[in-house]
C-alpha cells in the first residue's frame, strides 16, 4: 500500500470515474473480439466506422448489422470517450446523473450516435451556455443526453435538394439550433411529467424533432424509419454483458465493504427525479443496483428468445445507467411486466424489435410504479407498449430517444389522475383517523 493508504482510500472520490475508464476499455477489447468473430482486421474496422459515419442513422439503423459488431463497439468506445473527455475538462463531479449520461451515449452509439453526427448539437448547446454567461459544466447533461436528435443532422445531408456542401453547411446549422433549444425547453417539459418520465430530454427531443419534420414536409422534404437489424443471440456479446454486470456488483460490492444489504436503501426510494443514488445512498449500492438492472433487462430478453442486437444491447446498457439515476429493481419489474402481458391483448409478439426495446427502455418510467404501486405500473408498462409503437412514425424516426417521448405522454396522462386519487385516498384516512367531534 502506497503511503499506508488502502485501495479504497485511493479511489475516494474517484469511483466512478475509474469505473467509466474501465468500462471504455471493455469497449475497446469487445470491439477487438468482433473483429476476430468476424474474421476482420483493422482495416475492416476502419471501413466500418465510415460506413456508420456516412450512413443514415434513423430508427432503427443497428450497427451491428450495418458495420459488424467490431466497428459498432469502436465507435461506442470513441463516443463514450468524447462525453468522458468534455466531463474531464469541465471538471464535472461524478454521479448517478453523470452514470446515466455516459452510458445512454454508449448504447445509442450502437445505433443511431457516431462521433461525428452528435458535435453539432454539443457545439449548439455550449453557444447556449456562452450566451448565458455559463460554464458548459451547467448545460452539458442536456447537451449529452440531446445527442439524441444527432439522426437528423445526418438525414439532412441526404434528404434536402441541394449541393451537398450546402446540404451540410445546413445539417451542421440545424444540430447547432438543436443543441441550442434543447436546455431551456427541457426545463419546461420537466414540469409538464413531472419527474415521472426519467428520459426527460428525450421527450423534449420528440417535441423538436416533431416541430422540425412537420417543417419539413411542409417543403415536400420526408423522412422514412428503416429497419436494419441484426437478429441472433451471440454467445460472446451474452457472456460479455452478464460479465461486466458481475464486475460492476463486485466493485460496488467491494466499495460497501461486502455488505451486500446495502442496495436495498436504494429500493426504499420511488425513483422520482431528481432521484440520483450516488449523492443519495453512495456509489457501492449504486452500482449493485445498476448490474441489478441490467442483469433484469439482459434475462428478460434471453427468456422471450430476444435478440442481442445493437439497439438492444444499446437499450440494456441505457437501463444499466439509469439505475443510477431512478431506476431499481423494484420499480422496474412491474412495469416490465405490464410491457410483457400487454403482448397478450395487443397484435405484437414480445420478440418484435419495437417490443423487446420497449421493455428495456420501460425503466424510464420506474417512478411511477415506485410511487403508485405494482397495479399502476403494470398499466405503465401496458400503455408504454402501445404509444411506442406508433410515435416513431411521427418523426420520421429521427428521435433516438422515441422511448423516451413516449414515456413523457405516459406519465402526463397517468400522474395526474393517480395524484388526485392517491390524495383523495390520504384526506380519508385523515379524517377516518380524526376524533369524533360528537
Amino acid at each position: 500500500m502506497e503511503g499506508g493508504k488502502t485501495i479504497r482510500e485511493k479511489l475516494e472520490g474517484r469511483e466512478l470515474k475509474v469505473f467509466s475508464h474501465f468500462s471504455m476499455l471493455l469497449l475497446f477489447v469487445a470491439g477487438i473480439i468482433g473483429l476476430e468473430a468476424e474474421g476482420g482486421g483493422f482495416l475492416s474496422a476502419i471501413r466500418g466506422l465510415w460506413t456508420i459515419v456516412i450512413s443514415r442513422d434513423a430508427l432503427i439503423t443497428d450497427y451491428f448489422e450495418l458495420a459488424g459488431h467490431g466497428a459498432a463497439f469502436w465507435n461506442a468506445f470513441l463516443v463514450m470517450g468524447m462525453g468522458l473527455w468534455m466531463l474531464h475538462l469541465e471538471k464535472v463531479r461524478f454521479t448517478g446523473l453523470t452514470m446515466a449520461a455516459v452510458f445512454i451515449n454508449v448504447g445509442y452509439a450502437l445505433w443511431g450516435k457516431n462521433p461525428v453526427n452528435i458535435l453539432p448539437i454539443l457545439f449548439g448547446t455550449f453557444l447556449y451556455a456562452l450566451v448565458h454567461g455559463a460554464r458548459l459544466s451547467r448545460y452539458i447533461y442536456t447537451g449529452l443526453f440531446g445527442t439524441s436528435l444527432a439522426p437528423l443532422v445526418t438525414e439532412l445531408v441526404y434528404e434536402l435538394p441541394f449541393d451537398w456542401r450546402v446540404n451540410l453547411l445546413v445539417s451542421i446549422a440545424a444540430g447547432i439550433l438543436i443543441g441550442f433549444i434543447l436546455p431551456g425547453l427541457s426545463v419546461h417539459t420537466a414540469s409538464m411529467h413531472m419527474g415521472y418520465n426519467l428520459f426527460n430530454v428525450g421527450f423534449s427531443a420528440g417535441i423538436v424533432a416533431f416541430v422540425m419534420v412537420c417543417v419539413l414536409k411542409s417543403f415536400g422534404i420526408e423522412s422514412q424509419s428503416v429497419m436494419i437489424w441484426r437478429f441472433g443471440r451471440p454467445l460472446w456479446i451474452m457472456a460479455g454483458l452478464y460479465g461486466f454486470f458481475a464486475l460492476t456488483f463486485l466493485y460496488g460490492l467491494y466499495l460497501e465493504h461486502w455488505d451486500i444489504k446495502s442496495i436495498l436503501r436504494i429500493w426504499k426510494h420511488p425513483g422520482r427525479a431528481v432521484a440520483d443514488f450516488v449523492l443519495m445512498e453512495g456509489v457501492g449500492c449504486t452500482l449493485m443496483n445498476m448490474a441489478g438492472v441490467g442483469a433484469v433487462a439482459a434475462t428478460y430478453i434471453l427468456l422471450i428468445g430476444g435478440d442481442f442486437s445493437g439497439p438492444v444491447v444499446g437499450a440494456i446498457l441505457t437501463a444499466f445507467g439509469f439505475s443510477a439515476f431512478g431506476a431499481h429493481i423494484k420499480n422496474y419489474l412491474p412495469i416490465l411486466l405490464g410491457v410483457f402481458l400487454s403482448t397478450f391483448l395487443n397484435q405484437f409478439e414480445p420478440v418484435t424489435p419495437g417490443m423487446q426495446l420497449a421493455a428495456a427502455f420501460a425503466v424510464g418510467l420506474g417512478p411511477i410504479a415506485g410511487r403508485f404501486g405494482v397495479l399502476a405500473g403494470l398499466v405503465a408498462g401496458m400503455l408504454h407498449s402501445a404509444i411506442v409503437m406508433c410515435t416513431a412514425q411521427m418523426y420520421g424516426g429521427l428521435n433516438l430517444y422515441n422511448n423516451g417521448f413516449s414515456a413523457g405522454w405516459v406519465a402526463i396522462i397517468m400522474v395526474p389522475g393517480l395524484e388526485s386519487f392517491t390524495t383523495r385516498i390520504n384526506e380519508g384516512k385523515r379524517k377516518r383517523g380524526k376524533p369524533n367531534d360528537s
